[in-house]
């Protein structure tokens, strides 16, 4: 394993070399919250907090068990250890049928590749190479009270300027998703249900036994701030994500109620998922590029020939009212 960090500054950091639900992982933490990052596919599994025991985000049913199927197809690499909140890189949604068979995923391969994690800065960077997208992808989480502090820079390894996808797929799930419980907000503009179907109820999280569905929504343009924040009134906790409007302009709403009834899924699995990012639609990229714009705004985000990008965003937890 090529996880590498200097012992000294990980341990006046309280960073830990652990494992999470039997998988290798790095956590950080301070008086109010911890935050588990998973070596490989560098999700950020869990964001705890402390004074509560709650992490609001996505845990997946199979994740401790053996001899699950998970097919042979795109999404089966990903699927064996998503958790929580996935990047998603220079891919937000399928492979094309060409890219599937050279060996890309769904969502790209910053969600399987392994992570190197160093800390520095007084945090924790989490950093991994994209051979087949050639990028480079360096994460930075800091913890500032009941705040998670998060940069994140890619870097385009091409000599040519290109057009990527850049989500921060972040999922919730049980025991704080709830049905017909746990509520939501967000500064949205317009909305578009994928295929044109009827955008979502962002409010309330369904109170059906089974369903499913994805909405893209525009964030507010007389906003330079973004955010989305979730209560679960039963917990008495609060959760949200916070950026820079023009960095991420769409959230897409995913929904997952019991509905998918093939292996992995099983009929089992309640999530919902809010995924911010400079895409409406997961769709190949040929779509993402085709589209173009949508209600006026990119689909997509340009980085220059051999150049950067970085974005910074937080996220918070706490009691309710405290976020």
């Amino acid at each position: 394993m090529s996880v590498y960090y200097n012992s000294v500054d990980v341990n006046a950091l309280n960073m830990l070399r652990t494992t999470f639900h039997n998988r290798p992982a790095m956590q950080l933490e301070n008086a109010s919250v911890r935050v588990t990052v998973m070596v490989q596919g560098g999700h950020i599994a869990e964001i705890l907090d402390k004074s509560t025991g709650v992490n609001p985000l996505w845990v997946p049913p199979w994740t401790d068990e053996e001899d699950v199927d998970f097919g042979d197809n795109a999404e089966s690499r990903l699927l064996r250890g998503i958790m929580g909140h996935n990047l998603c890189l220079d891919l937000f949604g399928p492979p094309s049928e060409a890219e599937a068979a050279a060996g890309v995923v769904a969502h790209a391969e910053g969600g399987v590749v392994e992570y190197m994690f160093e800390a520095a800065g007084g945090g924790l960077v989490c950093a991994c190479g994209l051979p087949s997208s050639q990028l480079g992808f360096a994460r930075c989480i800091l913890l500032d009270g009941n705040k998670v502090m998060i940069e994140e820079t890619v870097q385009n390894h091409a000599a040519f300027d290109r057009p990527i996808a850049w989500t921060q797929h972040v999922t919730l799930g049980p025991p704080f998703l709830e049905r017909g419980v746990t509520t939501f907000r967000a500064p949205i503009s317009q909305s578009l249900g994928i295929n044109g179907s009827e955008p979502q109820t962002l409010d309330v999280y369904t109170s059906e036994a089974s369903s499913s569905g994805y909405t893209a929504h525009l964030l507010d343009p007389e906003s330079e701030m973004a955010w989305f924040v979730t209560k679960s009134p039963r917990l008495r906790v609060q959760f949200g994500y916070f950026w820079e409007r023009g960095d991420f302009p769409w959230l897409g709403v995913w929904e997952e109620n019991h509905s998918r009834t093939h292996s992995p899924w099983n009929g089992r699995t309640m999530t919902r998922g809010m995924e911010f990012g400079v895409s409406p639609f997961p769709e190949t990229r040929r779509q993402m590029i085709e589209r173009g714009t949508l209600f006026d705004t990119p689909c997509y985000r340009w980085i220059e020939a051999r150049g950067e990008l970085t974005v910074r965003y937080h996220a918070a937890i706490g009691r309710t009212g405290a976020v």
